[in-house]
């Protein structure tokens, strides 16, 4: 569906639009944009905080919202975290308690501001909406309500970058990547003058790679989550609108936040990728965002009756079987639950050796050996989507081809899927380490394989663990184990005469790392249950129908392609056959350069690049080269910064490699490089 572009005129209030600096208590300044409606009447303020250089990263994106809001009666402000973009002081860690305290800060300095009601909003994307939610927790005063978007709660089975104790693999190395160029970029002389170049060189001085900490943080650091996540749950105490896609990370964070949270919270599932839902990008279909929020904003900060309590606790997507309609969009609907856990899902059990059934099975033995090639995982699509046709899994019927698969029959009627379900598996041990990789998919009588979701678990002996703990597990070769694999939700829907299929195989790269020892793993199907959050059909009968309005944005900004678009493609898989080698390399398409309003050319590269041998798995290697080019002609400025991450592993290390370069008219100015090699610590 188009965006409808809205001009100002349309607009409740007519706006203005100011660069300030907020003054923290250490003496830094961090830069803020402000967008205001022209009144005499104080406003609340919406605030968006995160690293993205809101003078050039993120400038087209801001423009499409905060000028919308301040049409609509708020002051919307958008400021770059310490050490990023025009804001002052030096980088330091993601999350770190230094960022959240400002960002408290932030939210104090806006609410005593003569123009600002007292009362403050936070809203953001990944990234932004998970700092919206640690800040949340720290309870501000003048913070009355959030909305989180596709945010993660670093809950203990997987964060940003572990899966169910497994190391991620796809988007660690270039995630650091792309955060390190961030935070390496220069301030822009336009808005801090001639001190810009001392500013750019002390902060390319205090830089360190992101990814060591992640590697260093491993899953151990989940131990004891569970108290931790309930505190922090109880500590929020603004009102939350959790936001996410199916075909997104985050929307097991919606639902946990939707059961747990003691703060008025609703949840909001669509099938959309890691993007606000207003955009239109594949897989579609977008919604009114900006007019949804709205509601929540008017009813937590202004005291209006919107109705958004009467809705229900979770509005969701559920999904269609079949291909995108000639608009793109995915087939599906929108249903609403009255609360979460929902009365109308019940967990339905299918035992892999009866209701779910595999070919091949030994007669003389109730075991299924697992063990994949270690390229299976090379259709998995992009752990972030973020739009991009390639991004989405295709076809997984070569997949499916490199795991063990239990299909049902032919469904007689349909299926709806809501929630995540699970695996318990009886396993017998091959070796110390090993993984399981889950997908559940969808086949058509074609034979065509969709995917639904699906899940990993690390196999790992601890000694603490016993045999039916549902965690990481392994062991002596004639040892059985209990173990649980969570999936990840989603909302589906098959229909009558299609099959439902769980692949299960021993690798999934370049999503998950690989374990140094692959035996793979023995499978008891007997022992073994698939347990599926079934949707009632007859649930939406006498409820209302779930509707949005027409996605809405504010006039775009005018920015100006010197150059076409090069049309590279986006993802591409090589296979060398004689060697046995298969590399993915994956371009995410930020492209430029492009010319903003102001002058300034913004040019970006990408490119990541996955290696593995497909009988070992001491060869994944994983590589992302970025460069960032600023300039603005008018005064002579041309600055390059230059980064690249690079991981691989042995039997007993992970080596993390990262080299920043930055050059001033193309003179280097500044080139460092950092290696650590990190041992690979049991879960």
């Amino acid at each position: 569906m188009p965006q409808t572009a809205q001009h100002p005129a349309s607009y409740a209030y007519r706006t203005v639009r100011e660069d300030v600096r907020v003054p923290l208590a250490d003496g830094v300044e961090l830069h803020a944009r402000i967008w205001r409606p022209v009144t005499e009447e104080a406003v609340p303020a919406l605030l968006e905080y995160l690293p993205g250089r809101l003078a050039d990263g993120t400038a087209a994106r801001d423009t499409e919202r905060h000028p919308w809001y301040a049409g609509h009666g708020y002051a919307s402000v958008r400021v770059d975290v310490r050490g990023h973009g025009n804001s002052g002081g030096l980088p330091g860690e993601e999350y770190s308690a230094q960022e959240l305290a400002d960002g408290v800060a932030v939210v104090g300095w806006l609410a005593a501001r003569p123009w600002c009601s007292g009362n403050v909003g936070m809203f953001g994307l990944a990234r932004g909406g998970t700092t919206a939610l640690r800040i949340a927790a720290l309870a501000p005063p003048a913070l009355k309500a959030v909305v989180a978007v596709c945010a993660d709660d670093d809950h203990r089975d997987g964060d940003a970058h572990h899966l169910g104790g497994a190391l991620l693999a796809a988007g660690t190395h270039a995630r650091s990547a792309g955060l390190l160029s961030l935070a390496a970029c220069p301030p822009d002389p336009r808005y801090v003058g001639d001190d810009w170049r001392r500013i750019w060189l002390d902060r390319l001085a205090a830089l360190e790679p992101p990814v060591h900490p992640w590697l260093t943080h491993r899953a151990g650091a989940g131990e004891g989550r569970s108290g931790r996540e309930a505190e922090e749950y109880r500590a929020i105490r603004a009102a939350v609108l959790a936001v996410g896609g199916w075909a997104a990370p985050g929307r097991d964070t919606v639902l946990r936040l939707v059961e747990h949270l003691t703060a008025p919270v609703r949840g909001l599932l669509g099938p959309w990728s890691q993007q606000y839902p207003d955009q239109g990008l594949p897989p579609g279909p977008a919604v009114g965002f900006l007019q949804e929020s709205l509601r929540w904003w008017d009813h937590w900060l202004k005291g209006a009756d919107t109705g958004v309590l009467a809705e229900p606790a979770l509005r969701s997507w559920i999904d269609g079987s079949g291909p995108a309609g000639e608009d793109g969009d995915r087939p599906g609907r929108w249903c609403g639950e009255e609360s979460w856990p929902s009365p109308d899902v019940r967990e339905i059990h299918y035992g892999l050796d009866t209701a779910l059934r595999t070919a091949g099975t030994p007669s003389d033995d109730r075991f299924v050996h697992v063990r994949s090639p270690q390229h299976t995982g090379v259709d998995a699509g992009s752990p972030h989507p973020a739009g991009r046709a390639a991004d989405l899994p295709p076809d997984q019927r070569e997949e499916d081809g490199r795991s063990v698969c239990f299909d049902s029959t032919p469904l007689p009627e349909p299926v709806e899927i809501l929630g995540r379900p699970a695996l318990r598996l009886r396993l017998r041990g091959r070796g110390p380490r090993g993984q399981v990789a889950a997908r559940l998919c969808d086949v058509a009588p074609d034979g065509s394989s969709a995917l639904i979701t699906r899940g990993v678990l690390a196999l790992v002996t601890r000694p603490q663990d016993g045999p039916a703990t549902g965690g990481p597990a392994g062991g002596a070769q004639d040892a059985t184990v209990d173990v649980t694999v969570e999936l990840a939700g989603t909302g589906y829907a098959l229909p009558p005469g299609h099959r439902l299929r769980l692949a299960l195989s021993s690798a999934y790269w370049p999503w998950v790392w690989p374990q140094p020892q692959d035996e793979g793993f023995d499978l008891d199907p007997s022992r073994s249950t698939l347990t599926l959050p079934v949707r009632h059909l007859a649930a939406d009968a006498g409820s209302a129908p779930i509707g949005f309005g027409p996605p809405e944005q504010a006039a775009p900004l005018d920015v100006r392609r010197p150059e076409p678009l090069t049309g590279r493609p986006g993802r591409v898989v090589i296979r060398d056959v004689a060697a046995g080698e298969w590399r993915l390399e994956v371009d995410p398409g930020s492209g430029g350069p492009w010319i903003l309003p102001d002058g300034l050319v913004h040019e970006e590269r990408t490119v990541e690049a996955y290696r593995i041998l497909s009988g070992d798995p001491l060869s994944a290697s994983a590589r992302t080269d970025r460069t960032v080019r600023l300039e603005r002609p008018d005064i002579g400025w041309d600055v390059t910064v230059r980064t690249r991450s690079e991981l691989d592993c042995d039997a007993t290390h992970i080596t993390a490699r990262s080299r920043v370069s930055a050059l001033e008219a193309g003179s280097v100015v500044f080139s460092r490089a950092w290696e650590r090699r990190i041992p690979r610590e049991t879960p």
